[in-house]
């Protein structure tokens, strides 16, 4: 059963840490594979940072839906949603990624800045679209 629109402020509040925490192990296996491959193959940045953006979502995606999220919905479904945000979100940010590294700007500020835009509109988008009405509905919910 969802309480998908009865959580209380507290729950909410625990949702958002939540999903900070996980966004922030993320940027970690984000910043470890773009540096890996920035520093070490001297690529140019989008290709770095496409890689790294993938291994950094799939990580993400598994995580907040166990534990943020507490879904037990349809995975692929849930999945082909959140490839659906990042077929917007990828283009954009490679491409304002590649202007600004290319006038200059350093790509680590850059890939942070772009981190904190993924995890404000992501969150959003998996809130209200991915997992809307499929919240605390996974084992680990029933089991509270």
């Amino acid at each position: 059963m969802s309480r998908n629109d009865k959580l209380t402020k507290r729950e909410n509040g625990m949702q958002i840490l939540k999903f900070i925490l996980f966004s922030a192990s993320a940027g970690i296996v984000q910043t470890l594979s773009f540096t890996a491959l920035n520093e070490l193959l001297s690529w140019p940045y989008w290709p770095c940072y496409l890689i790294a953006l993938i291994l950094s979502v799939l990580w993400n995606f598994t995580m907040n839906r166990e534990f943020t999220f507490k879904s037990a919905n349809n995975v692929p479904a849930a999945m082909a949603k959140v490839f659906g945000f990042y077929c917007v979100f990828t283009p954009l940010s490679v491409w304002w990624g590649s202007a600004l590294t290319g006038r200059g700007w350093n790509e680590y500020l850059v890939l942070f800045g772009t981190m904190a835009v993924n995890l404000t509109t992501e969150f959003l988008y998996d809130r209200f679209f991915v997992f809307r009405g499929s919240i605390n509905t996974n084992r680990r919910a029933a089991r509270k």
